[in-house]
């Protein structure tokens, strides 16, 4: 699906007014590199649906624009953020690399902690990380000193969940099973935290995973 193209006339409406963070993509259509991340921006665009806006601006249709931006090269990325620019890389990025630069914005679930704040409150000792996916699949590989606690059990088990020696914080594949868990949780009164965007993000952040010998 194409992405929404920004001119100097609407993007005061489009980039500026907006309530959601939005990346742009500063390019032209003789741009061979704009032309190779093309998917990447799209395939952002579809996951971060509803939380951020992923928006092109061509510089040979909007010259001024680009002037004012700085903008002396393309591909450039500019992240807006409440109506200002919050940051810019230059080059042919990766889906990754996007993401990275608008996920200090984007709205968070209540209880998400990213990977490197789980990785630091685990260097402190204040959390212990459950493992919610099923025995065999925690058998196999999990993060370090994690507990296995099937998600299914999770609800019957809250007390034991609360005895652990530190804060729980709980985890799955991509963090979507376990957000839900922490929001019925949270409604019940029973706050609990999680890692957003689970052992995918965690491994991707460069995170050690233990592996049995």
């Amino acid at each position: 699906m194409p992405l929404p193209q920004v001119t100097e006339q609407n993007f005061e409406q489009e980039v500026l007014a907006t309530d959601l963070p939005v990346l742009v993509e500063f390019g032209a259509e003789w741009c061979g590199p704009c032309k190779m991340v093309a998917p990447e921006l799209e395939a952002l665009s579809r996951e971060l649906e509803g939380k951020a806006k992923v928006v092109q601006v061509d510089i040979d249709r909007s010259p001024m624009l680009a002037r004012e931006l700085g903008v002396q090269s393309v591909p450039t990325f500019v992240v807006f953020h409440q109506g200002r620019p919050a940051g810019g890389k230059v080059g042919a990025l990766r889906k990754a690399q996007l993401k990275e630069m608008v996920e200090p914005f984007l709205p968070r679930a209540a209880g998400a902690l990213k990977p490197m704040e789980v990785a630091e409150l685990l260097r402190r000792g204040q959390v212990v990380l459950v493992d919610t996916r099923e025995a065999p699949v925690f058998a196999r590989a999990h993060l370090p000193g994690a507990v296995n606690m099937p998600l299914d059990e999770i609800k019957g088990r809250l007390a034991e969940l609360h005895m652990l020696p530190g804060a729980p914080v709980l985890y799955c594949r991509a963090g979507d099973k376990t957000r839900d868990v922490a929001a019925e949780l949270a409604e019940q009164g029973v706050p609990v935290s999680f890692l957003d965007g689970g052992v995918l993000d965690w491994e991707a952040s460069g995170l050690p995973i233990e592996r049995p010998d």
